[in-house]
């Protein structure tokens, strides 16, 4: 009956129809409102009913479109729904849920069809057939009981011949949806991919049907040439096909469709979430983990996507890296990436030969510390020291390569040291076995690193060890250890260890290494003969010798190794000031000139170049000692005073301390030396320039070695109003040679002229005690003067008071003094 009716349609015109179509939908509601129908069901049902009235009666008014055979199959279809839905209402159980239910969705896909259809609507019209199918999605109904008849019957045998009109009708309607995904422009094809999750919601599409219209194909096709808010919405579709059979999962893993779904890794966050879930889904294919392994920039991608922020692609990407890891090549790829734990497992869990694989590909990657310290956090040393503990040659090996990678980074240094790795690798150093002989210098490349920590101390006899491997080795294990035994040499709780290796013979045993030609090991041995040489006794240049001195001052003239000038350099200031025996080897082999020439072309800051600076200004103390005028001389010919007064101005507080000590040393001598005003030698008047008032007599640079003349007043002033006060005693020393008994009124005046007291009085603020001594002892002598105290005695009080209240005891007598002077205390205090 109901088929023959709808044959009826072609012959009328669709204005009628839609009255038709109106007047269903009206009687609908009319007939709900009957008596003896259950009310609330049918209410409901009738009211969503109703809503379709006004719209039909709009699209009425748009003849044109009847032509089309797509709205013509959309509308065909509503009005059948809506007859249904009269036949419903009439019969004997109108409330049968589950048939309302059937008749709604049935009504909203018939919308949906009609949506699909009518693309050149209004925007607005589109909005409202959208908003009422909306309403019908979102439509629930609660069951209730009610008596049946013979209509039952009736209306089930309608149903049957419905069965078969909705069959036609799909069948339609895919090929309609298949030409729109394959030749539609943007916004049909939008449509098209909405009318087929539509089709295929209704569960009467069957995978045949999918099959024989291409559509995956077709949709990988306009995948690419899609619009970026189409192309989620498509694979989203295509993930949906995939599920629903694995005829269909088998033709998304085409190698070529894969390709295409790694791009889309690359775009914005919804299709790159889309694409992961999807080939999630597909990766329990064992040609998909295969195949994506093969597509360039998928483990990249897919690392990257871990790494992001969104967390759902985040967590798909992580368990998809998880089932692709499955593959040892894709493990390493994923390493490459920056994603290290599958090759982390393949080290604990793997076969030898997985574990061989993972090491040897960890062992030859340019990784970045970051990287370092995820291995490290993912657990990757504790099975590489296994490997070289237990495993054959070939795993040794590997393990110890990577290791040495790893070991790069502090962080693992200290994982080693807890996996007891160091006495393995000590006994490995020792070992005489030829097929070890291999694995020495990784072993000794590693150790050289595990010695930057100060836990390798623990073992006291490791250092003593290294010293006796040093002439059995070859140049690359040398190189390895003499970096070791600096590095555990130069720790600050390590003076037990120097103390035994002295006692050992080191410097004895590192000495002909100083002639070596390789760089290396000459600057390695250097290096560590100074830091054993600090401190030493008396007997450094008996333990050195001539021969060796000339070696290490041939190395400073000719190196051109900056650090290897200082570490030679640093030796030599090393050796004990008294040591005359030193001292003229040093003159000896014209070691001044060399100094100077070093300082003067001198000009970059780094670290090795503050360490230079400091040893030669340690090495100049010698030559400006003031028990030997005559050696002064020969230093200040040399120019070693403009050299000491630049040094007061560098970056090193060292440097700074020992040209204050050299200048200090210089001006004890330099009354002494000054011309009197009244002499009878002077052949040739100098000139008024040359007038000294501190020392009230002609003074020379070259030959009376003033601190005045120099200019090295101000520079001194300087450093005791920095905030280091690592050179304030040198410093204070070099100011208090202007205050001998016969000329400290006149370096009171030059000192306070120079702001030097302010610059004292913060030494008494925040020096060391011995600084503070001295600054008591020449602020004492300055405000001696009644024109300084006048100036500076109310700024002094407040510090002296503070440190008599608060300073250490042994400054009290020198304070009450100074209290006294400044009338701010009885002369015959307790204090004294």
């Amino acid at each position: 009956m109901l088929h023959k009716e709808m044959n009826n349609i072609d012959s009328r015109s669709f204005s009628e129809l839609m009255s038709e179509l109106v007047a269903y939908a009206d009687e609908v509601v009319s007939l709900s409102k009957e008596p003896g129908t259950e009310r609330e069901t049918s209410t409901q049902f009738a009211l969503l009913i109703g809503k379709f009235s006004p719209f039909l009666d709009e699209l009425g008014g748009n003849n044109k479109f009847m032509e089309r055979s797509t709205i013509r199959k959309a509308v065909e279809s509503l009005e059948r729904e809506l007859k249904l839905s009269q036949a419903l209402i009439q019969s004997p159980n109108p409330t049968s849920v589950k048939r309302v239910e059937e008749i709604i969705d049935n009504l909203g896909r018939s919308l949906g069809l009609l949506l699909f259809a009518s693309l050149e609507l209004s925007t607005d019209f589109k909005d409202k057939i959208g908003e009422l199918q909306k309403d019908l999605i979102k439509a629930r109904f609660t069951p209730s009981s009610s008596p049946t008849s013979s209509r039952g019957s009736e209306f089930v045998s309608e149903l049957k011949v419905e069965s078969e009109i909705i069959e036609e009708r799909i069948a339609l309607d895919i090929g309609d949806v298949a030409l729109q995904l394959k030749y539609g422009n943007d916004e049909e094809f939008k449509f098209a991919v909405w009318g087929l999750n539509e089709l295929i919601g209704s569960g009467n599409v069957s995978h045949e049907m999918i099959s024989e219209e291409g559509i995956i194909p077709i949709l990988f096709n306009r995948l690419g040439s899609s619009k970026r808010d189409n192309r989620s919405t498509v694979i989203q579709l295509i993930r949906r096909l995939a599920l629903e059979s694995d005829d269909n999962k088998e033709k998304v893993a085409d190698a070529g469709y894969l390709s295409m779904l790694v791009k889309s890794l690359t775009r914005d966050v919804e299709e790159r979430r889309e694409a992961v879930g999807l080939l999630l889904d597909l990766s329990d294919l064992t040609a998909v983990k295969r195949r994506l392994g093969r597509i360039q920039g998928c483990i990249v991608l897919l690392v990257a996507m871990l790494n992001g922020d969104d967390p759902i692609a985040a967590h798909n990407a992580g368990k998809l890296l998880n089932a692709l890891s499955s593959n040892t090549q894709n493990a390493l790829h994923m390493a490459e990436a920056g994603y290290f734990k599958p090759l982390v497992q393949y080290l604990k869990e793997g076969s030898d030969m997985s574990k061989i694989l993972m090491a040897t590909a960890l062992s030859r990657m340019e990784i970045t510390d970051q990287c370092r310290a995820s291995l490290g956090e993912d657990g990757a040393i504790e099975p590489l020291v296994n490997m070289f503990n237990s495993g054959k040659l070939e795993s040794k090996l590997s393990a110890l390569s990577a290791l040495q990678n790893l070991s790069v980074l502090k962080e693992n240094i200290q994982r080693l040291v807890r996996s007891g790795i160091v006495v393995p690798l000590l006994q490995l150093l020792f070992s005489v076995t030829s097929v070890l002989m291999t694995l020495r210098e990784p072993a000794s490349a590693i150790l050289a690193r595990i010695a930057q920590s100060e836990s390798i101390l623990f073992n006291q006899d490791v250092a003593p060890q290294m010293l006796s491997l040093l002439n059995l080795s070859s140049p690359v294990i040398q190189c390895h250890l003499l970096q070791a035994l600096n590095s555990i040499s130069a720790h600050s709780s390590a003076a037990k260890v120097r103390r035994k290796m002295k006692e050992n013979g080191a410097i004895q045993l590192l000495l002909p290494f100083l002639m070596e030609s390789n760089t290396k090991i000459r600057s390695g041995a250097l290096n560590l003969i100074y830091t054993l040489s600090k401190g030493l006794p008396e007997d450094l240049t008996e333990q050195l010798g001539e021969a060796h001195i000339h070696i290490i001052v041939n190395i400073i003239s000719s190196s051109t190794s900056e650090n290897e000038q200082a570490a030679a350099v640093g030796i030599l200031s090393n050796l004990p000031i008294s040591d005359k025996k030193a001292t003229d080897i040093l003159k000896k082999e014209k070691m001044l000139p060399i100094l100077v020439s070093i300082m003067s072309s001198n000009a970059t800051s780094t670290p090795t170049t503050c360490w230079l600076v400091e040893s030669v200004a340690g090495v100049l103390i010698r030559f400006t000692n003031p028990s030997d005028k005559k050696l002064q001389h020969l230093a200040v010919e040399h120019g070693v005073i403009p050299l000491l007064v630049k040094l007061l101005s560098s970056e090193s507080p060292v440097a700074k301390c020992r040209a204050a000590t050299s200048l200090a040393q210089l001006s004890q001598n330099t009354l002494s030396l000054r011309k009197s005003r009244k002499s009878r030698w002077l052949c040739v008047p100098p000139s008024a320039d040359a007038f000294c008032e501190v020392h009230d007599g002609y003074c020379f640079v070259n030959s009376t070695f003033c601190l005045v003349k120099a200019g090295a007043i101000t520079p001194l002033v300087q450093i005791l109003e920095g905030n280091d006060r690592q050179a304030d005693e040198a410093v204070l020393s070099a100011l208090a040679t202007l205050l001998q008994d016969e000329i400290w009124e006149n370096g009171s005046k030059c000192i306070a002229k120079m702001s030097g007291i302010q610059a004292i009085i913060k030494v008494l603020e925040s020096g060391n005690v011995k600084a503070q001594e001295k600054a008591l002892w020449i602020l004492e002598r300055i405000l001696g003067v009644d024109e300084c105290r006048e100036q500076h005695g109310e700024s002094a009080q407040v510090v002296l008071i503070d440190l008599a209240q608060n300073g250490d005891p042994k400054l009290k007598p020198t304070i009450a003094k100074l209290l006294a002077q400044l009338e701010l205390l009885q002369t015959q205090s307790s204090y004294f």
